[in-house]
């Protein structure tokens, strides 16, 4: 499926930003992750700027928060939201488009437990509780598969954000809690938790889209130019997280986190082709696991 970001770029050479920057509101849901910093990276380094774009940036718990907000338009752009929630809610009529896609695969996904957990793998985890962030989310998609693929079966709960997680697996409340780094790496190196399962595993996810960019459909349709100009800072902003290490830098002034935790996550876990923009992938495994999982009835036309 070729993309509305896809045309929109091809047409920089005759990009002409306005004198006055228009904004734009985006809800990113979960602040610090690396796929939904670019608004506020990209802001702070002036990219979205060159392309006559400001932004006003809300942090949302989860994709379950993003949408509502996109329909209604409290803000009008939202990234990083699960594929399947996407489907569900254009199926039940939401005035919701896709304008991109956010990641590729599901190699930043990953699920700990506490180091004194007798769970060693998802091999020994049939029954037991595993987290996601919201329904319909990747990370929902994800643990399922990870079960399905070692032959058990686990119970799926709705923990919310990444800090929610970590402490209902620290209470007890759930056997295994799901992170995307640089979220809980540095208590993983501490011994505190160990990793137990990656979403790469399932050979199915590999190259599957995990998460788009959804717009306003009232919004695109009455300011097309701008959604262009927007995915064109997000490109650049990306390709600059990419660049060095003053890009580095601005991350964990925004984050918070450790050079050793960001060094770890770049290197190990995400790497730029996995935040391409251009193609949604997978459609049909996709729609598969969107009618398994009741978000549709039928395959979408």
């Amino acid at each position: 499926m070729r993309l509305i970001a896809t045309g929109l770029a091809a047409m920089a050479g005759a990009l002409s930003p306005p004198a006055v920057a228009q904004t734009i509101k985006v809800c990113a849901p979960q602040r610090g992750i690396w796929e939904t910093a670019p608004p506020d990276i990209g802001k702070t380094a002036g990219i979205f700027k060159k392309y006559g774009v400001d932004l006003d940036i809300t942090y949302t718990q989860s994709a379950g928060d993003t949408i509502p907000a996109v329909i209604s338009q409290s803000c009008v752009i939202g990234p990083s939201i699960g594929l399947l929630a996407t489907m569900g809610a254009f199926a039940k009529g939401a005035p919701l488009r896709i304008i991109s896609a956010s990641s590729t695969g599901f190699a930043e996904a990953w699920w700990y437990v506490p180091a004194a957990s007798p769970i060693k793998s998802f091999k020994d985890a049939d029954g037991k509780s595993f987290a996601f962030s919201s329904q319909g989310s990747s990370t929902m998609i994800a643990g399922y598969a990870m079960f399905d693929l070692y032959g058990v079966k686990g119970r799926g709960v709705s923990a919310g954000s990444l800090q929610n997680t970590w402490t209902q697996v620290r209470s007890g409340q759930i056997d295994i809690g799901w992170a995307t780094p640089p979220f809980q790496l540095d208590e993983m190196r501490r011994g505190e938790i160990r990793m137990i399962g990656r979403g790469n595993e399932a050979p199915a996810l590999r190259a599957q889209t995990s998460r788009v960019q959804i717009v306003n459909a009232e919004f695109l349709e009455k300011n097309r130019d701008l959604a262009r100009r927007y995915m064109l800072g997000w490109r650049e902003t990306l390709d600059y997280m990419y660049s060095g290490p003053q890009a580095a830098r601005a991350y964990m002034d925004f984050s918070g986190f450790n050079e050793e935790s960001v060094r770890q996550m770049m290197n190990d876990f995400i790497p730029r082709a996995d935040l391409q923009s251009d193609e949604i992938r997978g459609i049909a495994e996709a729609t598969e696991d969107a009618i398994k999982h009741k978000y549709i009835a039928a395959p979408l036309s």
